[in-house]
């Protein structure tokens, strides 16, 4: 399915002409490649994660690049949001004498899934890279072996293994339980929740989006004017909605690894 068939519908097609509505489906998130190299597609979100890549190092790199002791806008915006991670986020759940280590991780964390995000509401864009599964999935993935490297390192390997299954002798008869419940909680679903609670509100929020702007051309024909109306103001409220989630996911995505490095050193699970 070719780039343009992402809204895939016949730019004639209204109401009261017999033509249903071009509902958004899966069809919505599926590009041709850019160019393929030996079997290698180079897509549409690849381009736009290498360019948010290239968005947070370029802004990251203007703003420190030649720091002074009165910062500038740029610098000032930088620092804001570099110790908004840090103290706001990192300090809090890891603490200030483990967490510092564990700093430029968290900002560059944050602020490159924060700008896959943006790109949903960015003009040309207009996609969420975080709505396919495999860039979160990614980004989780790193979390996670993060998470057991840290556990074994500091816990060695029988008590990295009692530190992810919760072992607990006071727990008495219900041990067993607890142990098989932790383990499977930590090592199988905790990645796959990590990653999915990302993925699933940008598809939801992307899904919703292209829904009201195809409703809104849809009905603009004769009296559905109308309701052309409520569905492009629909189209506004949803945008405005999106730029509030894409900071919130931004920001728990990056509040459970830092939970995950916190449980990893510390002494009991």
């Amino acid at each position: 399915m070719s780039a343009d068939q992402t809204l895939a519908f016949d730019p004639d097609c209204h109401i009261f002409t017999g033509c249903g509505f071009p509902a958004p489906g899966l069809h919505t998130f599926m590009y041709e490649p850019i160019f393929s190299v030996g079997g290698f597609d180079f897509t549409k979100p690849m381009l736009l994660a290498i360019l948010g890549s290239l968005v947070v190092v370029g802004f990251f790199w203007a703003a420190f690049n030649k720091p002074k002791l009165i910062p500038g806008k740029m610098q000032m915006v930088g620092e804001a949001g570099y110790d908004f991670v840090r103290r706001g986020i990192v300090y809090e759940i890891i603490g200030k004498k483990d967490g510092e280590k564990y700093v430029p991780l968290m900002v560059s964390l944050f602020f490159f899934v924060w700008m896959l995000n943006l790109w949903s509401i960015i003009p040309l864009a207009q996609f969420p890279v975080t709505s396919l599964i495999a860039f979160p999935a990614g980004l989780a993935l790193i979390v996670y072996v993060l998470w057991v490297s840290l556990t074994f390192k500091k816990h060695g390997f029988v008590g990295g293994w009692k530190n992810i299954v919760g072992y607990d002798k006071s727990l008495g008869p219900i041990l067993p339980l607890v142990v098989v419940l932790e383990f499977f909680s930590n090592l199988l679903i905790r990645p796959f929740t990590h990653a999915v609670r990302l993925f699933a509100n940008m598809f939801a929020g992307h899904l919703l989006i292209v829904m009201f702007s195809l409703a809104t051309w849809y009905l603009m024909n004769g009296l559905g004017f109308v309701y052309a109306g409520a569905s492009f103001v629909m189209v506004l409220v949803m945008t405005a909605f999106e730029l509030f989630i894409q900071a919130v996911q931004a920001y728990v995505f990056v509040l459970l690894a830092c939970s995950y490095v916190q449980g990893a050193l510390s002494e009991h699970h």
